[in-house]
């Protein structure tokens, strides 16, 4: 009897966890495009008008794109509806992440958020509209949500109505960023006086179905493939990284690659997940804090919060302005915060706490993901003490003609050090973003690598 009972406990556990685990009915899936946007956000506004309603985003001519594709700011001629300093700033707190507070605290006379109205300016095409739809009744997490099934029949993000707190941060890694693109950009690591050398990349990100010759028997477990070369300074010029991002990567970790101008050799490269040290940051970064997080969940506990208002970086195309220089930005603690932008959002809020026997320097996570786009817009590391250690910021705006979002720069500040860390930046490079890259599988292999760090 008591075997038996045993069983039936199992049984009944196992069930529900597969109901918890399961992708939405289609009751809840018809709400996209009616009282959610397409991908998930609460289309009302606020109660008090702070927040408004989503109308479907800035159309594609909302502004003016340069030759080398600068967008023109749609919203120029505004100005802050106030300015949040330390002075002021427990008035505030309630709308307010830690870590901003605590830069206030690090930096009382310089570090300031300009809050101006709010603009909810994203969507996407419509075929990634449907491929939402999609995700929302076919996806399925695996191994307690460190990876995906049938996500190959949609494409992009796998949870537009989540359950849990992995499924936020999983939005937030299969989220369109506009398909195969190419880019350069400057990172810098100033020191406490702000002085920097600027470290420029060349970086290209490809999908499986925008690769004409890509291998059939993987298109089932690759989400993407990123190839990033240094091109500056000289002492680290020809340093090229290859990832192969998986969609499981319990089962089938991501395959990285590093090509080492001084050794001429190609190697694999395991760093290149988790802790490992970022490129060329100086130590103030690990590989998995840019994009403000990627790769493998399965280190951490994820805890859904809940929905909260927040001010974040939103709107930043001053921030991406080519009439800025990079000395415009750079300043001694944090970037300018007169080329910033702060608007009143809705976020989910998810915590992530290192799980007993996982190793990470940081013990814990705390994020805000924007809810119309699903790019994580604030985190909160905190050290093997439980101490706040490092604040990222991700200064997003929307690219009204590809109707695509991404960030002008991310920044993440080490408050101990005194320090921080900026990539993304790209107004002195002489284009932006360029999208639509033609890829061939061949230029993604290690075979390939040697080739890119040489050129």
């Amino acid at each position: 009897m008591n075997k038996i009972l045993y069983k039936g406990c199992i049984l009944a556990l196992s069930l529900l966890a597969g109901q918890v685990m399961a992708a939405v009915s289609a009751d809840e899936a018809a709400q996209l495009g009616a009282a959610l946007t397409p991908l998930g956000a609460q289309k009302a506004g606020n109660a008090d008008g702070s927040i408004p309603a989503w109308t479907g985003g800035l159309p594609k001519d909302a502004g003016t794109v340069s030759s080398g594709g600068f967008l023109a700011n749609p919203f120029a001629s505004e100005k802050p509806l106030f300015v949040i300093t330390a002075a002021n700033a427990e008035q505030y707190r309630d709308k307010l992440t830690d870590g901003q507070l605590a830069l206030f605290k690090r930096y009382p006379q310089s570090y300031r958020i300009p809050v101006y109205a709010s603009h909810r300016t994203a969507t996407v095409p419509t075929a990634i509209q449907d491929a939402a739809r999609k995700s929302a009744l076919q996806v399925q997490p695996i191994n307690g949500g460190d990876g995906l099934s049938s996500f190959e029949k949609s494409g992009y993000y796998a949870f537009p109505i989540p359950k849990n707190g992995v499924e936020v941060l999983w939005n937030h890694i299969t989220r369109y960023v506009g398909g195969n693109y190419w880019r350069s950009y400057i990172q810098v690591t100033p020191q406490v006086n702000g002085a920097y050398t600027p470290v420029r990349f060349e970086e290209e990100q490809v999908y499986p179905e925008q690769v004409a010759d890509f291998p059939a028997e993987k298109k089932g477990s690759m989400l993407y493939m990123v190839k990033q070369r240094v091109t500056a300074p000289a002492r680290l010029a020809g340093t090229a990284v290859l990832a192969h991002e998986t969609l499981n990567q319990i089962t089938e970790p991501r395959m990285a690659w590093i090509y080492n101008a001084g050794q001429r050799r190609v190697r694999r490269a395991p760093q290149v997940a988790y802790d490992g040290p970022g490129t060329a940051a100086d130590g103030l970064r690990t590989a998995d804090n840019l994009d403000m997080f990627n790769g493998a969940p399965d280190r951490y506990d994820w805890k859904l919060v809940g929905k909260k208002e927040l001010y974040i970086p939103y709107n930043s195309y001053a921030l991406e302005s080519p009439t800025l220089s990079y000395d415009d930005i750079v300043k001694a603690g944090h970037i300018n915060p007169d080329h910033t932008r702060y608007e009143l959002h809705r976020v989910w809020e998810v915590v992530a706490t290192l799980k007993s026997g996982a190793r990470h320097v940081y013990s814990k996570r705390h994020m805000y993901v924007d809810e119309d786009t699903w790019q994580i817009a604030e985190v909160d590391h905190y050290d093997g003490r439980g101490q706040l250690w490092r604040v990222a910021e991700g200064h997003a705006l929307y690219h009204y003609q590809q109707q695509a979002s991404y960030l002008a720069v991310e920044t993440l500040y080490d408050l101990m050090s005194g320090r921080y860390l900026a990539l993304g930046m790209r107004n002195q490079e002489p284009s932006t973003t360029k999208y639509g890259q033609a890829a061939k599988y061949f230029d993604f292999t290690p075979a390939a690598l040697r080739t890119d760090g040489l050129r």
